[in-house]
């Protein structure tokens, strides 16, 4: 697939792309899960069909795709270059003469190509599931009946219907235990039992929907001393459908305009004040997420390649906290430019500035001071730490197995 590249650049490919992959698949799951759980609590909390919870989810991969794209293509480069310095390889590269430059082609190549990728997510298809899935969180709470009636609850249905079902199979197209309530105006009571049934839709009104009731009982009370008693194999019950009003149009927040609406909005003299801050907030913090993406592989060789005769994965973890605080100050960027307390470009490119000073600073001790580390210093201290702790785990071991040959102490 790639013969066309020389053989080091497909062999750093394959050392990237391998863990890059996990890293997507693991965030992505993760998110998703944590989503998963809480959405299966507001969906049957609202008695709501299972498959909505698949729509919503469905709904948020675009969100979740921006946040695991930056950090797999970072944890992606980072443990690949990793590899290479703890096998010895990295020295080998670097003896023949082979810059840091030279050996980030192909990351740089990812790199961009995830760039292209994240701005059609966080500018264009992000913004409209966005959307989405807050019209499938609206119709939820407020809308269709296959959505509104929860099991083993009396549903009231307008004026003069109460309904409940005892239960729900095949993602609500199968009802059992079915107990209905209905009224009239001229005082007649109709109580309905029956042990299964299904809603179906009516084509010539959409306002009205049908409760087909199989094998059941109904019991008419006309206010006489003997209600009437029947017995049915299937009845068909029409159900008016409650009034509900239209979902929103697209646009109510900032954060579900797509690129063109935001340039038009953000710097229109006809809008509000209040309208143009966030608009143009949202376009800057979009921008610098997808822009930080370039700092990412020298970030990555930065933290990567640890101490000579170390295999300290410091620069992993110091790696992941980074990215999210940056991603975090980004976010209460945005939210005070929106506000109008700060400039957005003030606000979220400053930043940018530091985080990206920083990031070049660190690369340059790594690739153009000789023995340079980035977090030399961090690493020492690292180093001391870890090995107290092993000293007081290794002290308290001795004392709960002093005759353990493993733990004895060595022969002066």
């Amino acid at each position: 697939m790639f013969n066309f590249l020389p053989a080091i650049d497909r062999y750093i490919f394959k050392l990237v792309i391998v863990p890059m992959l996990g890293v997507f698949a693991i965030a992505a799951s993760l998110l998703t899960l944590d989503k998963m759980l809480r959405l299966l609590d507001f969906v049957a909390v609202e008695g709501g069909p299972v498959g909505v919870v698949f729509k919503m989810l469905a709904t948020m991969i675009p969100e979740y795709a921006s946040l695991a794209i930056p950090l797999g293509l970072l944890l992606g480069i980072l443990l690949a270059f990793r590899k290479l310095a703890t096998s010895s390889e990295l020295d080998v590269f670097r003896a023949v003469g082979m810059s840091y430059g030279r050996l980030l082609r192909v990351p740089y190549m990812i790199a961009l190509a995830l760039m292209a990728l994240n701005v059609a997510i966080v500018f264009f298809i992000q913004p409209i599931s966005r959307y989405t899935y807050e019209r499938l969180e609206y119709e939820l709470r407020s809308g269709a009946l296959g959505a509104s009636i929860k099991v083993g609850e009396f549903t009231t249905l307008g004026d003069q219907m109460a309904l409940r079902i005892d239960e729900s199979e095949d993602d609500g197209r199968q009802l059992n235990g079915i107990f209905a309530r209905v009224g009239s105006d001229d005082g007649q009571v109709l109580s309905i039992s029956a042990r299964q049934g299904a809603f179906l839709a009516t084509e010539d009104n959409p306002d009205t929907i049908i409760l087909r009731l199989n094998d059941g009982t109904i019991v008419q009370d006309n206010g006489t001393a003997t209600p009437r008693v029947l017995t049915f194999t299937r009845h068909d019950l029409p159900i008016d459908l409650p009034a509900m009003e239209r979902f929103r149009a697209r646009g109510d927040e900032t954060r579900e305009f797509i690129l063109p609406e935001l340039l038009q909005i953000g710097w229109s003299r006809e809008q509000p004040s209040d309208v143009r801050d966030a608009s143009q907030a949202s376009f800057n913090f979009r921008l610098v997420e997808v822009v930080m993406m370039a700092l990412m592989p020298l970030l990555a060789v930065a933290l990567g390649i640890p101490p000579k005769r170390s295999t300290s994965a410091l620069g992993v973890f110091l790696s992941i906290v980074m990215v999210v605080a940056y991603h975090k100050v980004n976010q209460y960027g945005e939210d005070i430019a929106t506000l109008g307390r700060v400039d957005p470009i003030l606000a979220l490119w400053g930043p940018f500035l530091v985080f990206a000073a920083l990031i070049l600073w660190m690369y340059w001790r790594v690739a153009f001071v000789p023995g340079g580390q980035a977090i030399g210093a961090l690493e020492t201290w690292f180093g001391k730490l870890v090995a107290r702790i092993s000293r007081i785990f290794r002290r308290k071991r001795r004392r709960r197995y002093p005759n353990s040959d493993a733990e004895a102490m060595p022969a002066e």
